[in-house]
């Protein structure tokens, strides 16, 4: 290490220590707070010596770390999450390496980076307009970009930490383990009695069910992705058991918009790739003339009270009646349409258009038109690199891993109607790690064939 190399660590080091302490002072964390210190402080050092370890450990802390209560804005109480902490390290940590190594870029360049970065810009220029006009809290609007922030922080840090095949596949591996645990907690939250299954740490009987949901329809997608793609029978075998472990758990969440997006994302995955496209479609069949077989009576229960109770619209001439939380996002988009005409272009700023269970609601009434194309700018560019990458892939596996994940990216999508899918941490943190890979695998593959070569 060079005496540059070596100033720049201290100074990095010595701004880390910095705001850790104006950070336990102004949030006036609990004495056992140091103790996170302690694990951070660990985490730094390791992703400064090997930034693929801690990659790892952030893996498994996306869905596997506890929430800390820190404060309190206008009645709500202000987690602070393991992961959370431990993302911001570990890209300390790599800044540092940064530092240290000139010959290391700070920004790869990819086709998301500028739809990125400009619905970044068009979040914070509305959430301040939203904060002079008043209509949001400055506090609680920081919070939620934060969040913003850190899944595309993460993006970033990705696609510029991979180099080769071998970290995809061993990232991949990892999430998949990770899921695999999180739907063991969930089989155990369903045989204790609980109603409605969640992650871990994300309270029970519900309280989280559809972040679970959304999580594992994204699994369940690159899963079935790998299942196709598989040349051994060995790891096809042992995929199809994973599969089978994860979809009951996806039931359980009594989730209607997560299944909802089940339906078009298996019919992507058909209509996105020829490998095995019959066995799938008769396997769609099957499942729904057996469904009343099939699925266990609380399913079909949750299935049915959608069009049985609660307010009647008239849709296309009919009368028809939805259940009280689909009432609930149906009369949410009629409350923020009159508010977006008063506001068309930018909105009232992050927080600043109130509860909005819908994502896409949620952005219209925040960042106003002008941010609702820029998110629209973004969905595109992300499934355009999707397809792009599919249609470049010549090996099984990396074609398997990019068809599972656009199928269950346009899940998502679906599902975005009635949650706020692509701002939930939990979701979206497994979402960017694997669009990172996803978008990096063409360049990564022609490097690997061009070294060969020579």
């Amino acid at each position: 290490m060079n005496k540059n190399g070596q100033t720049g660590l201290v100074i990095v080091i010595a701004i880390l220590f910095l705001v850790a302490v104006a950070f336990l002072n102004i949030f006036k964390i609990p004495p056992q707070f140091p103790v996170i210190f302690l694990l951070a402080s660990t985490i730094f050092v390791i992703s400064f010596i090997n930034t693929d370890a801690a990659l790892v450990i952030l893996i498994f802390s996306m869905l596997l770390s506890p929430e800390l209560p820190v404060g309190g804005i206008r009645g709500r109480v202000v987690v602070l999450r393991i992961d959370d902490v431990f993302l911001f390290v570990v890209f300390l940590g790599w800044l540092a390496k940064m530092a240290v190594n000139k010959e290391f870029g700070l920004l790869r360049i990819t086709s998301l980076n500028r739809p990125i970065l400009f619905y970044l810009f068009i979040c914070l220029l509305a959430t301040g307009m939203g904060i002079l006009q008043g209509y949001t809290s400055h506090k609680e609007s920081f919070f939620y970009l934060l969040k913003y922030f850190e899944y595309f922080l993460l993006f970033f840090m990705i696609s510029n930490n991979i180099k080769n095949l071998k970290q995809v596949k061993m990232f991949t591996f990892f999430i998949l383990l990770t899921c695999f645990i999180v739907s063991a907690y969930a089989w155990k939250m369903h045989f204790t009695g609980v109603s409605r299954v969640a992650a871990p740490f994300d309270g029970i009987d519900g309280g989280e069910a559809n972040t679970l949901a959304g999580y594992l329809l994204l699994m369940i997608a690159v899963v079935m992705g790998l299942i196709l793609y598989s040349n051994s029978v060995r790891h096809r075998i042992q995929l199809s058991g994973l599969l089978c472990f994860i979809v009951p758990p996806f039931l359980f969440t009594l989730s209607r918009g997560a299944w909802i997006g089940f339906v078009p994302m298996y019919i992507s995955m058909i209509i996105l790739t020829k490998k095995a496209r019959h066995i799938l479609s008769i396997s769609l069949l099957i499942l729904i003339v057996f469904s009343p077989i099939i699925f266990p009576e609380t399913v079909q229960d949750r299935i049915t009270s959608t069009f049985t109770q609660g307010e009647v619209y008239t849709v296309l001439g009919r009368q028809i009646a939805f259940a009280e939380s689909g009432s609930a996002r149906i009369e949410t988009w009629k409350h923020i349409i009159e508010k977006w005409y008063k506001h068309p272009f930018l909105g009232y700023g992050v927080t600043g258009a109130g509860f909005v269970d819908s994502q896409y609601a949620r952005v219209l009434g925040e960042t106003g038109l002008i941010g609702f194309l820029a998110f629209v700018w973004l969905m595109a560019t992300v499934f355009r690199e999707g397809t792009r990458t599919l249609n470049l892939m010549k090996d099984d596996w990396t074609r398997g891993l990019t068809l599972g994940f656009l199928a269950g990216f346009i899940g998502l999508l679906f599902q975005a109607f009635s949650a706020s899918t692509f701002i939930i941490i939990r979701v979206m943190e497994p979402f960017w790690f694997l669009t990172a890979m996803v978008v990096m695998l063409p360049e990564i593959t022609a490097s690997s064939r061009k070294e060969e070569r020579t």
